[in-house]
């Protein structure tokens, strides 16, 4: 795996971001064993296309996976780069991360994503990086609470992107999880914080409970 591609042409390139995008939405509502026609039929794409671009389910799932990390590794990027502070960067950051999504259909797929694969670790390790030393940042600069780990924001943003049940549309759902970060940025930031309780869990503690190659 992670073996170098051509260049895709720019309608076989959006047909495939178009996959993604469907495949990511339907494994969300439906799960990782989703008819492939139906994710076919969101894209807007033929299901011949769709085998053509991923010959099987495992390698639809990979893309899916690896995908949504490169998407949050390049936003956590630009947002330590181009915010003027740490603690901009990281409400930049999680508000991307939740139209991204993937903290909606990695819980979905975790079972089923290679995380031996060294394209997949190497892009989530480098993301984990960026993310640490925003929130070091941000700390040091006295605006983010000094209890809060890395592992809290990850866990945040995985429960605010999950879909709320009921009939509730889905662009009404999104809308509702922006203002719901919206409030409990006010929580992460510093000044005098109340005393959290339960565990500040790191993401190596994370990865120990099962999230990771060392499952």
């Amino acid at each position: 795996m992670g073996t170098k591609q051509r260049p895709l042409r720019a309608d076989a390139r959006d047909n495939r971001d178009r996959i993604l995008a469907a495949a990511r939405e339907v494994f969300v509502e439906q799960g990782p064993g989703a008819p492939l026609e139906e994710i076919s039929r969101r894209a807007g794409t033929g299901i011949a296309t769709l085998y053509r671009r991923f010959p099987d389910r495992r390698t639809l799932t990979r893309a899916v996976a690896l995908d949504a990390l490169e998407r949050t590794r390049d936003e956590v990027k630009r947002a330590r780069d181009e915010e003027e502070t740490a603690f901009a960067a990281l409400v930049r950051y999680m508000h991307r991360v939740l139209d991204i999504r993937i903290g909606a259909v990695f819980p979905v797929l975790l079972d089923h994503i290679p995380f031996d694969d060294e394209e997949i670790a190497a892009t989530r390790e480098e993301g984990v990086a960026v993310m640490q030393e925003i929130v070091a940042a941000a700390q040091k600069d006295g605006d983010l609470r000094p209890d809060v780990t890395h592992g809290d924001v990850g866990m945040l943003l995985v429960r605010l992107s999950r879909p709320l049940p009921g009939p509730l549309p889905k662009e009404t759902g999104e809308e509702l999880a922006h203002r719901h970060l919206d409030l409990l940025i006010d929580g992460l930031r510093g000044g005098r914080p109340g005393e959290l309780g339960g565990p500040a869990l790191t993401f190596d503690d994370l990865r120990s409970l099962g999230d990771g190659p060392e499952k």
